[in-house]
């Protein structure tokens, strides 16, 4: 069975062709960027042939969506015979709201729900939509599903996602907190389970998705039950631009001193913030580690403030669930951070985790990063979020 991955955002489009039967294979992959922009870039990479790319203007996601299946069935870097071959697509959605608490297969009240969410994650939610649209016109006889980032999150009690505000927003307007990267927390967290030889079901895990975007994820007993982005991506965690936790009322006084409007404000947590805030030239965390290294000082208060952040939600996220078994590293920062794992980690031993600096040399593959008897585990573990989405639109379209 292969199943078409699909993540569209506003300007790119991000694709994965899998096959699904007694074995799982990555067939291809790329990614389509600039979309709308005078020209557009189009990276395909099939699986054992040669890389293929393009730069030709791309005016929007059906004309993506179109290079997509044109390069899946070219005769020379084609890895299908026909498109007919393409058994269902899975798309990516940012935002289930209270309405999906799983994945869901596409008809047009689940069309119209994900619609509806739309004014919940406006920067997302319509991107995701136009690639559903896009799909069901090319290929109007496949079944399509929705996976969502928010889905495996809508088993937090009301006391993790309540806010302390009036309770005619929840009522009204869903006001709450929903959570985010729930397809890496959702496979991370069964694979960490399983390297160890130990029930998923029984375990009390801490996963810290940490990138550009980053969130840690409480699960216990199989189910998140707390994490740290809100309503929306930006709170939480310090990010590569986005500030995380942030009293309200620093940025009313920046939005009054400064004379922002809402779009600058908006503009201020989301793209201004985070990492790049603080250091005032760099979003990317290797940029960080080698400015650390030269002594530059803002660069260092980036490095210890993100990995401290980490340390005070391991903390709360163990008082939570009454202790933890696991620490679960992933994303871009979490499997190839051996700076930040090392600072998180190497004062939680009265928390039972006896950090191995030596084991903790590693990069982009799954390890164990304490001792031999540590009471409690952490690891390193790579997450695919695509497999997620595949294993999902297979169990549901079959």
């Amino acid at each position: 069975m292969n199943i078409l991955v699909l993540n569209c955002g506003s300007s790119s489009i991000k694709y994965q062709l899998i096959s699904m039967n007694d074995t799982t294979e990555l067939k291809a992959k790329g990614l389509v960027e600039r979309i709308g922009l005078e020209v557009g870039e189009f990276t395909h990479r099939p699986t054992g042939k040669d890389k293929y790319s393009v730069q030709t203007p791309i005016k929007d996601h059906s004309v993506g969506i179109k290079l997509v299946l044109d390069a899946l069935v070219d005769p020379q870097h084609g890895v299908l015979s026909s498109i007919d071959q393409i058994n269902a697509v899975g798309h990516r959605v940012a935002h289930g709201g209270e309405y999906f608490k799983k994945s869901a297969l596409i008809d047009k009240e689940a069309l119209e729900y994900i619609r509806k969410c739309s004014e919940l994650a406006p920067l997302h939610n319509p991107a995701n939509l136009m690639g559903i649209e896009v799909m069901q016109k090319m290929l109007p006889n496949v079944k399509q599903v929705a996976v969502f980032d928010t889905s495996f999150h809508q088993t937090m009690p009301p006391e993790a996602y309540l806010y302390a505000i009036p309770f005619k927003y929840y009522e009204e307007n869903k006001i709450r907190r929903y959570g985010f990267h729930g397809t890496s927390h959702k496979f991370v967290a069964p694979k960490a389970a399983q390297i160890l030889g130990k029930k998923y079901e029984d375990l009390k895990i801490i996963v810290c998705h940490l990138g550009n975007g980053a969130s840690i994820c409480a699960v216990k007993n199989g189910q998140s039950v707390d994490t740290s982005m809100g309503f929306t991506p930006v709170e939480g965690l310090v990010m590569g631009t986005r500030a995380g936790d942030l009293d309200l009322g620093a940025l009313l006084y920046i939005a009054e001193k400064e004379g922002f409007d809402f779009e600058a404000a908006n503009k201020l947590i989301n793209k201004q913030s985070g990492l790049l805030g603080i250091t005032g030239k760099s979003s990317d965390m290797r940029d960080i580690n080698a400015d650390v290294e030269a002594g530059d000082q803002r660069s260092i208060y980036a490095h210890k403030t993100f990995c401290y952040r980490v340390k005070k939600y391991i903390g709360a996220y163990a008082a939570a669930m009454d202790g933890v078994d696991i620490i679960a590293f992933t994303g871009g920062i979490g499997e190839n951070g051996i700076e930040q794992r090392e600072e998180i980690l190497k004062d939680l031993k009265f928390f039972g985790v006896d950090f191995d600096p030596e084991a903790n040399q590693v990069k982009g593959k799954d390890a164990v990063i304490t001792k031999p008897g540590s009471k409690t585990v952490a690891m390193v573990v790579t997450t695919d979020e695509e497999l997620v989405i595949a294993t999902d639109t297979y169990n549901l379209t079959k």
